[in-house]
């Protein structure tokens, strides 16, 4: 596995190679903290439950609003300047979770938290996407993606054993991992000339003309819907579906803990023989089929009877997870200027709506019809997304002749 991710990277930049590197350190360090951020708060303060859940929301929501701002600073001023100034002032929000016992400070360290997480991720897509050949972005997204689900699956291991031998530390080593990261990074994008790269034809068009031209962009409201409605299905994974198994399956915390490993070791083990596949098809080849995927995982938990069928279920969802994901980045690569990469991955965090409508409606229907009624619903809404992306490359195929016509 290891050989065959360093053959898929040989030929991608530098500066690229260090982002994907980066991904899977980062990811290794936030998810040693980041996920045990409820029960910490419930430990270090005396918070109501609804108090601490509106406080772990607030990170996301702030995550929603700001990153088409950083993306957008990000075609003004450089991908180099507003990635190092978020992974910076993520180390020491971490540090921040690490020393304060306050709750107005919690919330507001995880309010910034949620903004640096919106200002380096469509950045560093972004960037990744300048200094790699448009045949190659699959690829690069792939590994992204593999990075991240590496990270993710170790992260929380590790977090439980530092945790173990003090509360603070797991926020303490995840600061100090961001800025010597920061530090790293700072120093590789100046030695592989980041400044040259960039060069000086940054975006001139003001936050609100910004603003206006991805308004007026149908094939992106599509896409961001079609984003949205993937979002609802796939955030049943992670809020509804461990409510399911714990009420429906003997030992179903644990069980639950094991699908979600199952989940990161199926990433690992064929996102590159399916981006290999992908490559060679259209990114809506791969978002039809891994839509499919999610549906049919969805039916999957609801009709499941015993821990096996579970367990399939959950390599079937996860393949579209594989597929889907980066899918859509390039979709959205293909319809975004040049001169406005940044901004249009930035809007991309606006899908993030789907993440907080999706444990809200999916947890209605469980509640009110029961489990069936609930992954039945939600594999037609996962399918349906199909329809919006669909919708999203008509307009922009329509939009291209158009394009083509005038300048013939």
């Amino acid at each position: 596995m290891f050989k065959r991710f360093l053959g898929m990277t040989k030929d991608f930049h530098p500066i690229v190679n260090v982002l994907l590197a980066g991904t899977i350190f980062a990811r290794i360090a936030s998810s040693m903290s980041l996920p045990f951020l409820a029960i910490y708060l419930i430990a270090k303060t005396d918070m109501s439950p609804a108090m601490v859940g509106m406080i772990v929301g607030g990170g996301a929501l702030a995550g929603m609003l700001g990153g088409f701002f950083g993306g957008h600073l990000s075609d003004k001023f450089g991908r180099r300047v507003v990635m190092l100034a978020a992974i910076y002032l993520w180390g020491l929000v971490f540090l921040g979770f690490a020393i304060t016992d306050m709750p107005i400070v919690f919330a507001l360290l995880n309010a910034v938290n949620g903004l640096c997480r919106s200002f380096y991720e469509p950045v560093s897509q972004a960037l990744m996407a300048d200094l790699t050949e448009r045949e190659k972005r699959f690829s690069v997204f792939s590994m992204r993606y593999l990075a991240i689900n590496v990270g993710v699956a170790v992260g929380p291991l590790l977090g439980t054993l530092f945790a173990a031998m003090d509360g603070r530390l797991p926020w303490l080593i995840t600061g100090c991992i961001y800025l010597a990261y920061g530090l790293l990074l700072h120093v590789l994008l100046h030695k592989f000339g980041i400044r040259k790269i960039e060069g000086e034809k940054k975006e001139h068009v003001t936050m609100v003309q910004s603003w206006r031209i991805i308004r007026r962009d149908r094939a992106l409201r599509y896409f961001m819907i079609g984003g949205i409605v993937t979002a609802i299905g796939y955030s049943q994974m992670t809020s509804t579906l461990s409510q399911f198994i714990d009420k429906g399956f003997a030992n179903g915390v644990e069980l639950f803990a094991w699908m979600m490993s199952i989940n990161a070791i199926v990433v690992v083990a064929f996102q590159i023989p399916f981006s290999k596949w992908a490559e060679k098809r259209t990114p809506m080849t791969a978002i039809t089929i891994g839509s499919i995927c999610y549906g049919m995982g969805h039916l999957g938990f609801g009709f499941s009877g015993s821990w096996w069928m579970l367990v399939v279920s959950m390599i079937v969802f996860t393949w579209g997870e594989i597929l889907t994901f980066p899918a859509g980045s390039i979709l959205l690569d293909r319809i975004a200027p040049d001169g406005m990469r940044g901004t249009y991955y930035g809007a991309q965090s606006f899908t993030s709506l789907g993440h907080f409508l999706g444990p809200w409606l999916g947890g209605l229907l469980l509640q009110g019809y029961g489990g069936q009624a609930l992954f039945v619903t939600v594999a037609f809404i996962s399918i349906a997304a199909i329809w919006f992306f669909h919708l999203g490359e008509l307009r922009s195929a329509k939009v291209k002749l158009k394009a083509m016509e005038a300048g013939a």
